[in-house]
């Protein structure tokens, strides 16, 4: 029990050392020599650091092992010591998303082509799709799909300026809003009224909505909704925040996209 615990507090010092940094996962893996999916399970706390592993940390991340690995370590404290205030002013997080508007409009068209027929989409099963797809996106590229942000809610994840990009979208007549009844219970629906631009659209961004859209357009709003508050993002924020994209990179099965039970090093 002593060890795993420690085991989980390495992971969590090497975290905050690598955001400090403003090192991505990827990034930081290759340094090392080491896959994403491995570095993540240290991170985690699921994988035992080798020592060689540690000492090329210890040299990237720029910490003393020894005080690393005592006991009454702090990162904070640590970094209040030695980082220079300019250095920490200028560090730019990687991971904060902008909203990128067309792109939105486009993907959301594009599920819509696909879907919009299916009567159990509504408005509630649209956005968490489209959930899925950012999150799943970053958890691969570790870069945004369309840069929504998206709040916890006791419902689960919801995006941000959404009804003021759907309203633009009815405006230019791009889509219809319209009210209908599925299970005995009342629904906002979407219907296109024009094609999305695939080119806006890479093969890969294509490829990961395409996934979730075989995985959850036959799913009703209450199982989709259920099933987005079992996901690890919307799990550890807190009611009201923002998600952080970063969290990600800690889902468990079934929600992972990536299989990190397996070690390509």
């Amino acid at each position: 029990m002593n060890s795993k615990i420690l085991q989980k507090q390495i992971g969590q010092r090497i975290t905050s050392l690598r955001k400090n940094k403003g090192l991505t996962q990827e990034s930081l893996a290759k340094s090392i020599k080491i896959s994403r999916p491995s570095l993540a399970q240290i991170e985690l706390g699921n994988r035992n650091l080798e020592i060689l592993e540690l000492q090329k940390l210890s040299m990237i991340l720029e910490f003393s092992l020894d005080d690393f690995m005592s006991k009454d370590f702090s990162v904070k404290k640590y970094l209040d010591e030695k980082e220079d205030p300019i250095i920490l002013k200028n560090t730019v997080r990687i991971s904060e998303p902008t909203l990128q508007i067309n792109k939105t409009k486009n993907i959301l068209l594009y599920l819509l082509e696909r879907c919009a027929g299916k009567p159990n989409v509504g408005e509630t099963v649209l956005y968490k799709m489209l959930y899925f797809a950012d999150f799943n996106y970053y958890e691969l590229y570790e870069t945004h799909l369309t840069g929504s942000k998206y709040q916890k809610s006791s419902y689960g994840p919801v995006p941000e300026k959404m009804d003021a990009i759907i309203n633009q979208m009815i405006e230019s007549k791009q889509i219809q809003r319209v009210k209908t009844t599925f299970n005995n219970t009342l629904q906002m629906r979407y219907l296109p009224l024009e094609k999305a631009n695939l080119f806006i659209m890479s093969a890969s961004e294509k490829d990961v909505i395409d996934r979730v859209i075989a995985q959850m357009s036959d799913w009703s709003s209450i199982a989709i909704s259920k099933y987005a508050q079992k996901d690890m993002p919307w799990l550890a924020t807190k009611e009201g925040d923002l998600i952080n994209y970063e969290l990600a990179f800690y889902r468990e099965a079934p929600f992972t996209v990536r299989n990190y039970g397996e070690e390509n090093e």
